[in-house]
């Protein structure tokens, strides 16, 4: 049985790992990977047919604990103990439950202090007792019981006193005073681990197409000699089409990994006329993974021939791997943007209809020749290619020139 920590409007954790709220998602896999002799049977809970709708969720079923990530921006939102009976927890060392100590309305009140009158919610038959990032839900020991608790009986007050050997039914960490309009907060220094991120990208174009890219990067450095000044610094980089090998390290550091292509399955939509001669080289790629990005340089002039943007949905083949890339794409003729957090429907009311159909594309491993997550779309729209799946864009990659490829 887990033994954690709780930190109100914080984190949840012990001495080897914390699940901190603005943690990015691919930091708590790693967590639970890492310790996965103790930590099993994890659920990844998303909708398929409104991903951006719904909160993305790791549920840890045998620990009875939920973490709940912005669709969107993929930091941890609310962290949900639903079932306190399987782990322990405690408050500035001293435990609240446990397998001898029960979570009582009155052991709440000893660990955490006075607050404000519980909330009766007459729907789910729930008492909430809220704290500043920290609620707790109490259930009634009977159904019989609340009527009496109702609003109407004690003259219109919205708020109520929670019966007494009430106990915890759930107890959730967020960031501010109300847990329905919890936002995940930015990410906490903890998190950043001397990597560096990106705040968002911005594709660089004109009107003939795109020219490269913008990132707005974020580190979390020290100042001289003094550890208590570590704060997050941003910088910002471009990163253009016909860059060198040395432009692009120098702008953004090594990547995390080089990955030669060992052939090129897309190569025979392309219109070049020697698109059959093989290459005595192979381009290679950058793979940037906590910033989302990719870069493609040729194998022969080493300069940078294309770019991938990733937005690591739930239920793709390469999920992830990479960070979510929060990128936008300017509107050249319409005012505003187009980013990640649109539909493919709205890509195309904004950027226009593709003139020809989509290239299909399906994804397998050498190790594993299954996929089971199906087929992607790939179209391709005003020099850049949109790798479509359902209704959500997976990822986009703009091109110097009008040809369609991909990893």
């Amino acid at each position: 049985m887990l033994d954690l920590e709780v930190v109100p409007e914080r984190s949840l954790g012990n001495e080897q790992w914390e699940f901190a709220l603005g943690m990015p998602l691919a930091q708590a896999i790693s967590i639970l990977q890492k310790h996965c002799r103790i930590i099993k049977n994890v659920q990844v809970l998303y909708s398929e047919q409104m991903p951006l709708s719904h909160d993305l969720i790791l549920n840890l079923t045998q620990d009875g604990i939920k973490l709940l990530f912005d669709a969107c921006n993929q930091r941890l939102k609310v962290i949900e103990v639903y079932d306190l009976s399987k782990v322990k927890l405690k408050y500035c060392g001293v435990h609240f439950n446990s397998q001898s100590i029960a979570p009582t309305i009155e052991q709440i009140d000893q660990s955490f202090g006075a607050t404000h009158p519980g909330v009766y919610n007459a729907a789910e038959q729930l008492f909430h007792l809220n704290f500043r990032g920290l609620s707790f839900s109490f259930q009634l020991d009977s159904w019989s019981e609340a009527p009496k608790y109702e609003p109407n009986f004690a003259h219109g007050l919205a708020s109520l006193q929670i019966p007494h050997g009430a106990t915890v039914k759930r107890m959730y960490i967020y960031s501010g005073n109300n847990l329905q309009e919890t936002k995940a907060p930015v990410m906490p220094l903890a998190c950043y681990l001397g990597n560096v991120y990106a705040e968002s990208v911005e594709v660089l174009r004109d009107g003939a197409g795109p020219l490269g890219l913008k990132l707005r990067l974020l580190t979390a450095g020290c100042g001289p000699g003094v550890l208590a000044d570590t704060k997050v610094r941003a910088v910002e980089r471009n990163i253009y089409f016909g860059d060198s090998c040395q432009d692009v390290l120098s702008a953004l550091g090594s990547p995390h990994k080089v990955f030669y292509k060992s052939e090129d399955k897309m190569k025979i939509h392309s219109p070049s006329p020697h698109k059959q001669v093989p290459s005595k080289c192979n381009d290679y790629f950058f793979n940037y993974y906590i910033l989302g990005v990719d870069i493609l340089f040729d194998s022969t002039t080493h300069l940078v021939k294309k770019f991938v943007l990733h937005t690591n949905y739930p239920g793709h083949y390469n999920f992830n791997i990479y960070h979510r890339c929060d990128f936008k794409i300017p509107l050249i003729i319409k005012k505003g943007q187009c980013c990640l957090h649109h539909t493919w429907d709205q890509i195309q009311e904004l950027l226009g209809h593709p003139m020809e159909k989509p290239v299909v594309l399906h994804r397998s491993s050498s190790a594993n020749n299954t996929n089971p997550f199906g087929s992607t779309f790939c179209f391709g729209l005003q020099r850049m290619i949109f790798e479509i799946t359902n209704i959500v864009m997976i990822y986009y990659a703009p091109l110097p020139h009008t040809q369609l490829s991909t990893s």
